[in-house]
């Protein structure tokens, strides 16, 4: 089993294994955290999500999967743009979740979109279960990222589309620079201002510097099963989708 420096990142210096901590930090920050993802995207996220939306509707997906779904806003728009007849939030953190139902109820989604506790490398769902697959800035929280890809892997059905979002640093060292400066400098502040747990926001720019991308990302992609695997970048490299065929 390959091991990747993100899933050594760690939200707290102690507490537990991966998984627990950051169940704790997102239950903790849930009732903080659209907000918060808002301001530090600069309302980027929505049109982030849109195009790995639009990159789905050649497969027209009938069951989708959202795997680290959080507060639900990647299965919703799901559920509003490509009109499946179900689409299911995996998420270990209950709290995420539970703000997630809310605007599900809001939106008259309820009879689409459900949720359900789970752990990403070991999902409790039947082989070959689902058509097209989302993951929004959660797969560097995974505690495997192979096996986290291979559950992914399993129960998609054959022909399948696996769509993963995730804050990246930027290739150009111009832009790095600038990204850099942003989350050092500018982030730090903005948690200080609104947010109640300043070691997960710590943790943030840790994991992204962490997390594989490009290349290493396509070959891990390829590795656990996956075909075809495209690369698109948004606003100025800081954002990275990887579409892929089962």
């Amino acid at each position: 089993m390959s091991d990747f420096k993100c899933e050594k990142v760690l939200p707290y210096a102690d507490g537990g294994s991966k998984t627990k901590q950051i169940t704790e930090m997102f239950d903790h920050i849930a009732g903080q955290y659209d907000r918060m993802n808002r301001l530090m995207s600069l309302g980027q996220d929505r049109v982030w999500r849109r195009k790995a939306i639009d990159a789905l509707e050649v497969c027209h997906p009938k069951r989708v999967l959202d795997v680290a779904t959080g507060t639900g806003d990647f299965a919703i728009a799901v559920a509003e743009r490509l009109k499946p007849e179900r689409v299911l939030g995996v998420d270990l953190s209950q709290e995420m979740m539970n703000v997630g139902k809310g605007k599900v109820a809001e939106r008259g989604l309820s009879d689409v979109v459900d949720f359900t506790q789970g752990d990403s490398t070991d999902l409790r769902l039947e082989d070959a279960s689902f058509e097209a697959v989302t993951v929004a800035f959660g797969v560097r929280n995974f505690s495997s990222l192979e096996k986290g890809l291979k559950e992914i892997n399993r129960v998609l059905v054959g022909g399948g589309m696996l769509a993963i979002l995730e804050m990246t640093e930027p290739n150009n060292a111009l832009l790095r620079l600038g990204y850099k400066v942003y989350t050092k400098l500018c982030l730090p502040v903005m948690a200080k201002l609104f947010a109640k747990d300043l070691k997960a926001y710590d943790y943030l720019p840790a994991s992204i510097q962490a997390f594989p991308k490009d290349d290493e990302m396509r070959n891990l992609l390829k590795m656990c099963g996956f075909q075809s695997v495209e690369i698109r970048k948004f606003t100025m490299q800081t954002c990275s989708l990887y579409l892929a065929c089962k």
